[in-house]
């Protein structure tokens, strides 16, 4: 006896339903979208979607001449599921969902849990079943026994289609597989731990670079097609994608017919302030589509950490980006007002959702780019926090850039934006971020935003690079940062790797190679990141000179000292206290000539004198310190 949870395909049954209902089914890719599947022994396609709002769906697709109504699809019991099986279709055949909504008007949609879709400007999805296997369980087991938080991370940002185009035709994004092996080779030769990766998920329109995904399980199709059998015989029609412009065909997978939403809820209306849209992000089912997006990039097998994506931003709210749009409003305490009224959770729980899971994965982060003052971000579930991995320092970003784009005469008046993240450096997991956001938009790059002549700007960048890597959290830094990139990103354009034949710019990149290098064998740089007690302040209100140093401690005991002289001319005799007496190396100068600097420095070493101890440390040494440059310091036989 058939019941109202029985689906003939078999793709779904109740306990999907009833987890579907909840937001909490963490295996959508299985279960919806298209698979091929044998029925009574018949084989064929099985199709599955959610649409709450549809009147009627059928698949259309290469074996029926894109004819709506020819295979329906049948909601199971009073479910928002539609699922049927297609004996006519095959592995390789193009597909859509034609969706009738409550006015009768029919679109198109793409399937967005499509495992292959058309590259652009074609929309649709493509029956596809993956026969990859992987060969990295010894890998997966390293990965899974690592520490994340105590170990080095340093994060090379990517987007894949303007990293390093074709040299022969500019205008071609190489492939996967012509990126893969120079993009491994050279993030592993600069030192970088982490590559990240900008949404590689399928989305038909470059320009939004990979923030407008059409299908959560498939990566972009432009750069490449997955390993498949031969695909059958097609029967578009002529005029196909004319077609679909005259019905209003969307890649989206979240559309409207009318006024009404096909692939959301029905009673669920627009938000009119944050606290109705946090109430309205508790909804259940509103809760799948950010979990699907989280879920199923994490499922894949290399991924070591990923980045929750902002969402587009509503458009009275422009500028809120990913976790403030789904967090309930933050209220001041008023006198007059005792009794608080109670603040909706219900984007606390969305926000959750995306973290991939109710515990974090061993091995893996989930990281947050947020820019409010919201508490516990990176903080475990059960102590009251979110759960994500790590949180993106925007604080740090703005007032760090901030300062360095002054004028070294104006840095004295900008010096609490140096010194004053560390009074929150500690509150969450952070990663200090120079991302692809500080380099579009008519920003500028990371190189124009310095100020002065062509070599100062050079060593104010190499400056930032120093204090950066010596500063408590993980480091990020987008392409062509590490090459002084002398103009903004261009996501049409490749990288100017030809800049690396001025010393200038070879030398930030060998810098950024000797930050990697150098911060990976010392603890002292990472193995204490997140405590207050891996961090000691020496000297932080020297304003008037644009100096500032501190020290970092290990959870070994190991010490390296980083001192910024961010003012263009040399200090000598500059007295800073030291953790111990005896000799200390200096391990790296941003200002040595090897970076293009003017090679001021210490010759190697200084001796720390136990009889003038300074800064609260038992001894301190003169140092020289360079001009528009920061010096890291350790003891002598520290390694």
């Amino acid at each position: 006896m058939t019941t109202p949870w029985h689906d003939p395909t078999g793709l779904l049954g109740e306990l999907d339903l009833h987890l579907l209902a909840e937001g909490r089914h963490l295996g959508l890719h299985r279960h919806f979208g298209a698979h091929l599947r044998t029925v009574d022994g018949v084989e064929g396609v099985a199709f599955a979607v959610w649409a709450p709002a549809a009147e009627r769906i059928s698949v259309v697709g290469d074996w029926n001449h894109w004819v709506h109504g020819d295979h329906p699809l049948a909601r199971i019991g009073t479910s928002e599921a539609w699922t049927g099986f297609v004996p006519e279709a095959r592995e390789g055949h193009r597909y859509k969902f034609a969706i009738t909504g409550p006015g009768g008007h029919t679109v198109e949609h793409a399937d967005p849990l499509a495992f292959r879709s058309e590259p652009a400007p074609a929309t649709g999805s493509i029956v596809h079943r993956s026969r990859h296997t992987w060969g990295d369980q010894g890998w997966l087991d390293a990965r899974d026994a690592r520490d994340q938080w105590a170990s080095p991370m340093s994060i090379y940002e990517v987007h894949l289609g303007s990293w390093r185009r074709d040299p022969n035709d500019p205008h071609r994004e190489r492939s996967y597989r012509e990126v893969a092996p120079e993009l491994a080779a050279y993030a592993a030769d600069m030192g970088f731990t982490h590559v990240e990766l900008m949404p590689v998920m399928q989305h038909p329109f470059a320009g939004s670079w990979g923030y407008q995904v059409t299908s959560y399980s498939r990566s972009v199709a432009r750069l490449g097609r997955a390993r498949r059998p031969a695909p059958p015989g097609r029967h578009a029609p002529p005029g196909r994608h004319r077609r679909d412009r005259r019905l209003g065909a969307r890649p989206l997978p979240a559309g409207r017919v009318g006024p009404r939403p096909l692939r959301r809820h029905p009673p669920l209306r627009a938000p009119r302030s944050p606290t109705r849209r946090a109430a309205r992000l508790g909804h259940l089912r509103v809760r799948l589509r950010p979990r699907r997006g989280a879920q199923l990039p994490a499922l894949q097998r290399p991924v070591l950490a990923r980045r929750v994506p902002p969402r587009r931003p509503p458009r009275r709210r422009r500028g809120l980006d990913a976790l403030p749009r789904l967090l309930p409003p933050r209220r001041r305490l008023d006198p007059q007002r005792p009794r608080r009224p109670r603040e909706p959770r219900g984007g606390v729980a969305a926000a959750g959702d995306q973290r991939g899971g109710p515990r974090r994965p061993p091995g893996r982060a989930v990281d947050r780019r947020e820019s409010t003052a919201w508490p516990g971000v990176s903080r475990p579930v059960d102590g009251g926090g979110l759960g994500f991995g790590f949180k993106w320092n925007m604080g740090w970003m703005h007032d760090t850039l901030g300062y360095f784009a002054e004028d070294p005469v104006n840095r004295r008046y900008h010096h609490h934006h140096l010194t004053f993240g560390l009074h929150y450096a500690f509150s969450e997991n952070f990663v200090l971020p120079l991302s692809h956001d500080e380099v579009v938009h008519g920003k500028g790059s990371l190189l124009t935003k310095m100020p002065g002549d062509r070599w100062q700007q050079l060593a104010n960048l190499r400056a930032l690079y120093g204090w950066m890597w010596a500063h408590p959290g993980k480091q990020l830094l987008f392409m062509g940062g590490e090459l002084a990139q002398e103009r903004e990103w261009d996501h049409d354009r490749s990288l100017d790797w030809h800049l690396l034949a001025d010393p200038g710019h070879g030398g930030v990149q060998q810098l950024v190679r000797d930050l990697n290098r150098t911060a990976a064998p010392r603890p002292a740089l990472w193995s204490v990141d997140f405590d207050p007690t891996g961090f000691t302040w020496l000297v932080a209100g020297d304003a008037d000179q644009n100096v500032a140093a501190f020290v970092r401690h290990g959870d070994g005991g190991q010490a390296l000292v980083c001192v910024a002289n961010l003012s263009p001319v040399p200090r000598h005799e500059y007295r800073i206290g030291l953790p111990v007496a005896g000799r200390w190396c200096e391990v790296l100068n941003t200002d040595a000539e090897v970076y293009g600097g003017s090679g001021v420095g210490n010759l190697g070493a200084v001796q720390a004198d136990s009889t003038r101890p300074a800064h609260g440390q038992p001894a301190s040494a003169p140092l020289t310190l360079p001009p528009l440059a920061v010096v890291w310091l350790e003891p002598d036989g520290a390694r």
